[in-house]
């Protein structure tokens, strides 16, 4: 337990590079180490007109259309964070500079495994100062129309999510889940966003999913998988949307201690609820488990 109650950075670099699924651009990435209470800092390295660093924050998030992109002050832009988030959070990194040279994150294989097993090389570097959680003390919840986004009470943190489609491929799934390092690799962090062949070209036309392709999703067509491998797990869908929902919560700037529960929601929602609790001091606060462990001996 003490070694959660922690901050922690990576013990060395840790480097990607692919293609963004939205923007079809290369981009290559370096993970540094942070001093504590730096949280999670992406600096365009591309960019040198301006400021270029975005602490990631909850306001940060300035569009959430199929994926989490987040802003500073001078307009500069990372989009589709989730999936690197939700590998930071659940492997426990509080602090990291993340260097990247485009616009958008390498999608990579369309999950946050990669960015698993890039910090798994690296390894972690325990840190002096305490580890900050969010521990949710009252519900908070956003409703629109059939999709909600909700977080409550918990004594760790839980996850369940729902979703319903039309075609036969995906249906009416849900997942409920206690989650921790072990369980989001065991059930989630492997699994691959999604989308579907007949709204390609109306995304390509919005200036989206210009790199995505079999190699980084799941392409459903009608009733159909695409790829010929097939899925990882028969829900990898509604996995796949508790994922981001991990990531789209690490905004907050620390793990939380809570239930998220989803139906029907997405990025949009997963934002709305964050900046909902952030707005509603009552329901929330901040407890580190370093103090109590101190308190009981």
């Amino acid at each position: 337990m003490a070694e959660f109650a922690f901050q922690h950075t990576v013990r060395s670099p840790v480097r990607f590079a692919g293609i963004g699924v939205h923007t079809g651009e290369q981009a290559r990435v370096t993970l540094l180490p942070a001093p504590a209470d730096t949280g999670v800092v992406f600096i365009r390295t591309d960019v040198r007109d301006r400021d270029n660093r975005i602490a990631v924050s909850g306001e940060a998030v300035c569009r959430t259309q199929l994926g989490t992109v987040i802003t500073n002050a001078a307009g500069v832009t990372v989009s589709t964070i989730e999936h690197l988030m939700a590998a930071l959070v659940m492997t426990g990194v509080d602090n990291a500079l993340v260097e990247i040279d485009g616009p958008e994150m390498p999608i990579m294989d369309g999950s946050s495994i990669d960015f698993i097993r890039g910090l798994d090389r690296a390894g972690l570097q325990p840190q002096g100062a305490p580890r900050r959680f969010i521990e949710i003390v009252d519900v908070v919840e956003v409703i629109e129309g059939d999709k909600r986004a909700t977080l409550r009470p918990s004594e760790g943190f839980e996850v369940a999510f729902e979703i319903a489609f039309a075609s036969a491929a995906i249906g009416r799934q849900a997942v409920d889940l206690k989650m921790d390092a072990g369980a989001f690799r065991r059930e989630l962090a492997d699994c691959r966003t999604f989308g579907f062949l007949h709204e390609v070209e109306a995304l390509r036309a919005m200036g989206l999913a210009r790199g995505g392709s079999m190699d980084n999703a799941v392409v459903i067509d009608g009733d159909e998988i695409m790829n010929p491998e097939g899925l990882r797990r028969p829900d990898e869908f509604v996995r796949h949307k508790a994922l981001d929902a991990i990531g789209d919560l690490y905004v907050l700037g620390a793990p939380v201690i809570g239930r998220f529960e989803g139906v029907l929601a997405g990025h949009a929602l997963n934002n709305a609820v964050v900046r909902a609790l952030l707005a509603t001091p009552h329901a929330w606060r901040v407890r580190t488990l370093a103090e109590e462990m101190a308190e009981a001996v």
